[in-house]
Parts: C-alpha cells; sequence; structure tokens
C-alpha cells in the first residue's frame, strides 16, 4: 500500500509536490547561473586592456571564486555539509561579497552578489541577522556607487533599489519557510489525527463485537439451553409416534447451541483488524509516500496492534519532522513466535544520531511487551524491532 497513489486527489497533490519540487531545482540552477555571470564584465574589461577592479583582476577574480564556493555550499550542500562547514560558507560569502561589490564598483551588476548572499543567509540566519546584512550591504551599495554616481539622488535611488531587492528575498524565503513549516505541521496533525481515530474505531469495534458476544449468550443460548431441557422432558412423555420426531429436535438444539457457543468464543477471542488499522493511518499523506507491507500470516492482538499502531506513528513522524524524506518504508513480517517491524527512508541521515521523546517511548512500549528496538542514522533513518507475537 503506498501513499499518494491511488485515489485521483493523491495523485493530483503527488504531482503538484514534483512540479514544486521542480520549480525549486530549477530555479537554485538560474540563480547559480546568475551568480556565475556576475563576474564576466570583469574579465571582458581585462583583455580589452582595460581594468575595472582596483585591485590587481586576478586578485580580484580569486576573491569571486571564494564567495561562489561559499555561496553555492550555502545554497546546494545546506543539508548535506556539517553544520560548521556551512556557518563558515555564510560568514565567508557575507564578507566577500562587500569585498568584490566595493573593489569593482563599476562593473555592471556586480551588488546582485550582496541580494544572492543575504537570500542564502536568510534560510539559516535569524530575521534580526538578516536585516543587519540587508542595512550593511545596502551602505556597501551606497558607497560603491558614490564612486561614479553625480548627485545624491542617482546614490539613494541605486541604494533603495538594492534595499528593496535584498528586502523581497528574504521576505520570499521567509514565507517559503513558514509555508513549509506549515506543511510539515498539517501532516504530522493528519498522521496523529488518524492514529487516533483509529484507535478509536477499533476499540469501539471491539466493544461491539464484546456487546453483541454477551447478547448471544445470553439470550439466544440461554433460550436454546431451556428449548433442550424442554424436549428432553418431552422425550420422556412422548409416545412411540413422536419419540422419533422430539429426538431429531433435540438433536437440532445441541447443534444449534453448540454452534451459538462457538459463535461467541470466536466473537471475543477475535484480534483487531491489523492492516486495516495500520492502512488507514498512512493514507492520504501527502509527503513522505509511506509503502506499507503486512505479512498474511501475522497475528496482532489489540495491545500489539495498539504498539504497532504507535510505531507507524512515530517513525512517518519522524520522517516529516527530521528526515525529509521522500519515501518511508514498513514491513511488518511474522518470524515463528514473532513479529517484526523494519521501517526505513530514504531521508538525512545522521552517523551521531540521537533517539527523541517519541522513539525512546516507542522503545519502552515494546519492551513492555517483550520486545526490543533498534535505530539507525547512518543511511537514511531505520528502525528495526521485534516483539512475541
Amino acid at each position: 500500500m503506498t501513499s499518494g497513489t491511488g485515489a485521483g486527489g493523491r495523485r493530483t497533490f503527488k504531482l503538484v509536490a514534483m512540479r514544486r519540487i521542480g520549480a525549486d531545482i530549477w530555479g537554485g540552477v538560474f540563480v547559480t547561473l546568475v551568480g556565475l555571470a556576475m563576474p564576466v564584465p570583469v574579465v571582458v574589461a581585462h583583455f580589452q586592456g582595460d581594468d575595472l577592479p582596483v585591485i590587481p583582476t586576478g586578485w580580484w577574480l580569486a576573491v569571486y571564486a571564494g564567495f561562489f564556493a561559499a555561496f553555492t555550499t550555502g545554497m546546494w550542500l545546506i543539508d548535506l555539509a556539517p553544520r560548521r562547514a556551512v556557518w563558515t560558507a555564510l560568514a565567508a560569502q557575507s564578507v566577500l561579497a562587500p569585498v568584490l561589490v566595493l573593489t569593482a564598483p563599476g562593473a555592471g551588476w556586480t551588488p546582485i552578489l550582496l541580494v544572492l548572499s543575504v537570500a542564502v543567509s536568510a534560510y539559516t540566519v535569524p530575521p534580526r541577522v538578516a536585516s543587519a546584512l540587508i542595512a550593511l550591504n545596502t551602505a556597501v551599495v551606497a558607497v560603491a556607487t558614490a564612486r561614479f554616481a553625480d548627485t545624491a539622488f542617482e546614490i539613494g535611488m541605486v541604494a533603495a533599489l538594492y534595499l528593496m531587492l535584498q528586502a523581497a528575498s528574504v521576505l520570499s524565503v521567509h514565507a517559503q519557510l513558514h509555508e513549509v513549516e506549515s506543511r510539515r505541521r498539517l501532516a504530522e496533525a493528519h498522521v496523529r489525527l488518524r492514529a487516533a481515530a483509529a484507535l478509536q474505531d477499533e476499540s469501539s469495534r471491539t466493544e461491539e463485537r464484546l456487546r453483541i458476544a454477551r447478547e448471544l449468550h445470553d439470550a439466544v443460548g440461554h433460550q436454546l439451553t431451556v428449548l433442550s431441557l424442554e424436549l428432553e422432558i418431552a422425550s420422556h412423555r412422548a409416545g412411540p409416534e413422536a419419540a422419533e420426531s422430539v429426538d431429531r429436535a433435540k438433536a437440532v438444539t445441541r447443534q444449534l447451541l453448540s454452534d451459538v457457543r462457538a459463535t461467541v468464543g470466536e466473537m471475543r477471542q477475535g484480534g483487531p483488524r491489523l492492516r486495516e488499522t495500520l492502512e488507514s493511518v498512512v493514507a492520504d499523506l501527502p509527503a513522505p509516500a509511506v509503502h506499507l507491507r503486512i505479512d498474511d500470516a501475522v497475528e496482532a492482538d489489540a495491545e500489539l496492534t495498539r504498539a504497532l499502531l504507535r510505531c507507524v506513528q512515530e517513525v512517518v513522524t519522524n520522517a516529516i519532522r527530521h528526515s525529509r524524506a521522500e519515501n518511508l518504508w514498513i514491513a511488518i513480517d511474522s518470524d515463528g513466535e514473532r513479529v517484526t517491524f523494519d521501517a526505513r527512508d530514504d531521508g538525512l541521515g545522521s552517523a551521531a544520531f540521537e533517539p527523541g521523546n517519541g522513539l525512546r517511548g516507542m522503545a519502552e512500549r515494546l519492551e513492555a511487551l517483550g520486545g526490543a528496538a533498534e535505530f539507525s542514522g547512518e543511511d537514511g533513518f531505520r528502525v528495526r524491532a521485534a516483539v512475541p507475537a
């Protein structure tokens, strides 16, 4: 069972999500190309015998190379590189971009580097730091413009233009991050709500099944018992002609009573519907796509079903909140006298993974049933668990 495929609405949502991801990638590609185009006027002027920077062109290009390396690290490797490397790259590009603008004030649209730098930094730094960077960059633009502008009005217009460009880029980044966070919270709430609803439905089905079993036992069962006794009395009083019919009625009554008792026993022992319960939790989940497989040989009582449901809820929530995974595979199998639970995703992993309160609670829940759980963050995120059937 795969969440995100099946119904038309789910297919549409997933297609929109894929288009969104594609748009983000292409947007990053175009921004990178814009950054690559910035030194072109300096290079062209150098070959024409006119050095635009106030420092040697080779040194300026070396500074630009350092900026571009830091810029691409902060933009493309923000989720893959170590946090210290990301912060170093952000600091480097925030320093090198003003240097490039001040040392080549007449090199076309070089101040665009300031806009690119503050936009990428906005993904990591808090708003107050981004505001300080915008103010600093605006001052840099004003100083650079003053070197070739004729009037204060022109200086103010150029500085205001880049101020608005930087503010617009930072606000766009924050709006995107807010949307992503809202979708994440909505997905988590969706999983929690589905899990609570599944538990409530299963509890209601169990209570109704027990109620019907009691009614069958108390009403039909007792009356069949009385009927059997009456037929036993009738068999002793009946004449030879009616004895055969009474014996057949007694046999039918005994069979009915046996069937009622068997049905009551099955209804009392009938376990919850594990597959339907777990599938209801991951149904219609936009991301990640959950691939759920349950072995037909798995038999779970109400307590084990609740534990497995909480395991599914926790790994799905973890994939949404931390892993940023696109796919999550969950397999529940029967291994002799044990039921095994194996979940893995294709999201961000970490060798220094430390389980949080949710995962520790899941492990404690399984240990209470005589099982155990192992967690791994080296290649995506993975949970392996086993519990007595």
